[in-house]
């Protein structure tokens, strides 16, 4: 898993979120942009629009997953999970005074203050970090629900969205801006309670807590089958044994019966969808014989670490 996050961490096209459900931050970085270690020697980056730390996402359970999209096209990540029972309630659901950012990426940004947002999340807690006159305006909303007024604010007070789990964190500099760091806060998501999107096959007792969304293999000029090999590997180690098993035969082209679960029901569009991509690519010839064998049905995962 450490040998992952390095690769992931030095790949620009690969996308981080940590949050939960209707909330949270994604960090992903320009490939010429500049990048730094943050403080103390942590793994992550640090960019001028925001930052990444991993303090322990090595701890944590992965979950690879395909899904589903519309049409031919599908998505990919792996999910770094904590059991149920070792996330922290819920925050009050009030804006609350946490002090000052000790842990921040960056050591100049130590000396900022931090307030809580009060979002019912358990995966993490999402912050507001801010310095000067926007301390006083973030200690007057104290006691109050955090509302769309309140977060519409941030920007203009200077404000730093920090979103937290343990010692891991996103940090996103507002106003943010696509393709980048982004601040997410989805309400209506956020008040139907769920840990996770239903259509992401997380085990029962498992929560993610950060996605890890790596580069996908259907590119402007076609197939990149060094990114699919490396996915499929990843899926034959962390993903549903009893998911991946369908997929395999449906990729061999056996005639399979579907289980009849939303979970199988996806991971058969998504094998049928890679067999037509690759029978596409055979076709124009930019698959040879022993490419092809790269992204055959997933090898079972060796014992080794």
């Amino acid at each position: 898993m450490r040998a992952v996050l390095r690769r992931a961490l030095a790949d620009p096209d690969v996308t981080w979120s940590l949050g939960g459900y209707g909330a949270g931050a994604t960090f992903r970085r320009d490939p010429g942009e500049p990048a730094a270690r943050p403080g103390g020697g942590r793994p992550g980056l640090v960019t001028p629009r925001g930052a990444l730390v991993l303090g322990e996402a090595d701890t944590l359970v992965p979950v690879a997953y395909e899904s589903a999209l519309g049409g031919e096209d599908w998505s990919q990540a792996l999910a770094l999970c904590r059991p149920l029972d070792a996330l922290p309630p819920c925050p009050a659901a009030v804006v609350s005074e946490c002090g000052p950012d000790t842990h921040a990426a960056r050591t100049g940004d130590r000396d900022g203050v931090l307030f809580g947002l009060g979002l019912p999340l358990r995966q993490a807690r999402l912050l507001a970090r801010v310095r000067g006159d926007a301390v006083r305006a973030l200690r007057a909303a104290c006691g109050r629900p955090a509302d769309a007024a309140l977060w519409q604010r941030l920007p203009g007070l200077g404000a730093v969205l920090v979103a937290v789990h343990g010692r891991d964190r996103i940090e996103v500099v507002l106003p943010d801006a696509h393709p980048g760091p982004r601040a997410l806060w989805f309400d209506k998501l956020l008040r139907q309670g769920r840990l996770h999107a239903a259509t992401a096959p997380i085990p029962a007792g498992l929560a993610p807590v950060i996605h890890l969304h790596p580069s996908h293999p259907l590119t402007t000029s076609g197939d990149d089958l060094g990114r699919h090999a490396v996915f499929q590997d990843w899926l034959a180690r962390w993903g549903d044994p009893a998911l991946v098993a369908l997929k395999d035969r449906i990729l061999a082209g056996e005639a399979v019966t579907v289980p009849d679960t939303r979970a199988a029901r996806g991971v058969a569009r998504v094998a049928r969808a890679q067999r037509r991509s690759l029978a596409q690519a055979r076709a124009a010839g930019s698959i040879d014989e022993d490419a092809d064998e790269s992204v055959s049905p997933s090898v079972p995962p060796t014992t080794s670490s």
